[in-house]
């Protein structure tokens, strides 16, 4: 069987497409944004398998992936170390007493914040967020 020179193009170029695009962009593109945790080793395999047969391509897909932070783990299970911060996450902005019944749920006690001094701030990502409430708790 002879595949046409068009048909035979179009098969390699669909393969070293497929090789060039890092898996854990592909299929866990929600993850977008993590800066660290533990490594998936279904995605690190995924890609080593591109670096077996293609070296460039397989590079490629791992420097995507790192740079993506797709090739780790979703934070809840990356996280070995206990720092105090629960993430919580909402849909538009919060009214007072909506953000006063997260905590209180969360807590599980119930919360008083009319007297508490907030002010609402958005995070880049979940990385910056203790950055920031370090810098918060040690201003004067």
């Amino acid at each position: 069987m002879h595949l046409p020179r068009h048909a035979l193009k179009a098969v390699v170029l669909i393969l070293i497409t497929l090789h060039l695009t890092a898996c854990g962009t592909i299929l866990y593109p929600e993850r977008k944004g993590q800066v660290s945790g533990k490594i998936d080793p279904g995605i690190a395999a995924l890609n080593g398998i591109g670096l077996l047969f293609f070296l460039v391509p397989g590079v490629i897909a791992f420097a995507v992936d790192f740079s993506n932070g797709t090739i780790y783990l979703p934070s809840s299970a990356a996280t070995d170390q206990d720092d105090g911060l629960r993430v919580v996450k909402t849909e538009g902005p919060l009214t007072p007493d909506q953000l006063q019944a997260i905590v209180s749920a969360e807590l599980g006690t119930e919360v008083d914040l009319s007297q508490a001094r907030v002010t609402p701030e958005t995070a880049p990502d979940q990385a910056s967020i203790a950055p920031r409430l370090q810098q918060l708790v040690t201003a004067p």
